[in-house]
């Protein structure tokens, strides 16, 4: 009976190594934070490992990200109180507002994305202002879009990332930048956002589930991809710098068909459905945690994804300074 040799093992990997046709880089990588008025961090029950920052803590996991080779954030925030028309979306004062102030101040050179949406704001969980009817009221709802990405532009966010699905969102947002001396901010636009079954433990999280009926009215319907790479080419069109799509893992031929036909860049969100899977399934011994990990990312990666928005960007960035992926 032979055995390998260790340096035979070693040669192999390397091999490996020198052939991957597709790697992870963690320039590439967004870490989404939830960021709250409390006064303590506390962990997410649906999603283990993520948790609520207080704003005087959110400094210090940044710079940890920081450390780790991290240049990108987005930020969801958790509101103090909620109203029918989500008016903390645009408060100087607001959740986001104060944050985005606080982490720009302390680091200059990170690239802050904002979350552009009112489900978490609103005491109904929609996507917009609802009307006497209970459909978005989709002119109240753009014209506060366009305020709330103004505001978080004052406040200093490099992109803003509007996640409500309302037709003509990207272009009133692009008109009000631009007239309002922020023409150097981009969009990265949810425009290929499907009503999805792996967002519910986000929804827990921020407690953004709506009251009465559904988003499937605004949202995609997971079966199609024609409608896909219409959304998506009209955002472009409207000045989308950058396109998403949402969730990933069970849209990887949607990811390759946008990379395929559009110019600007792509990004992909591993959402928490997707995150809170792995973690559950390894907390129960079923897989190993950091090599479901890495595939599942490097799946996002092959599809065509620029960009991934991921709840394990600490994670992976651990792994991918300690080996070759």
């Amino acid at each position: 009976m032979s055995l390998i040799k260790p340096s035979r093992l070693r040669r192999t990997v390397s091999i490996r190594s020198l052939v991957r046709e597709t790697r992870l880089s963690i320039d590439n990588l967004i870490r989404p934070i939830f960021v709250t008025h409390r006064n303590k961090c506390l962990e997410i029950e649906s999603m283990p490992g993520q948790f609520y920052y207080p704003l005087d803590e959110i400094e210090k996991t940044i710079e940890g990200s920081i450390k780790l080779g991290i240049n990108g954030i987005i930020l969801f925030g958790i509101p103090s109180s909620k109203d029918e028309i989500g008016t903390d979306t645009i408060r100087e004062n607001g959740i986001i507002q104060k944050a985005v102030k606080k982490i720009r101040g302390s680091f200059p050179e990170l690239i802050i994305v904002t979350d552009v949406c009112f489900c978490q704001y609103t005491t109904h969980g929609h996507c917009g202002i609802l009307n006497h009817n209970g459909d978005i009221d989709i002119i109240s709802s753009l014209k506060q879009v366009q305020k709330q990405a103004l505001s978080h532009a004052d406040a200093g966010v490099d992109f803003v990332s509007p996640s409500c699905m309302i037709d003509g969102m990207v272009q009133h947002i692009r008109e009000s930048l631009d007239n309002n001396g922020f023409e150097d901010r981009g969009i990265l636009s949810y425009a290929v956002k499907y009503g999805s079954a792996f967002y519910g433990p986000f929804r827990d999280a921020v407690d953004s589930s709506p009251k009465d009926g559904d988003r499937k009215t605004y949202q995609m319907d997971p079966g199609n991809i024609r409608e896909a790479l219409k959304e998506a080419h009209l955002d472009e069109a409207e000045g989308a710098d950058i396109i998403m799509v949402k969730p990933a893992l069970p849209y990887l031929d949607v990811i390759r068909e946008v990379k395929n036909q559009l110019s600007c860049p792509v990004a992909a969100y591993q959402v928490s459905g997707e995150y809170s899977m792995i973690k559950a399934a390894a907390q129960n011994h079923w897989i190993d945690e950091e090599e479901s990990m890495i595939e599942s990312l490097l799946g996002i990666k092959r599809a065509g994804a620029d960009i991934i928005i991921t709840y394990f960007a600490d994670a992976v960035a651990k792994i991918i300074r300690s080996r070759c992926y």
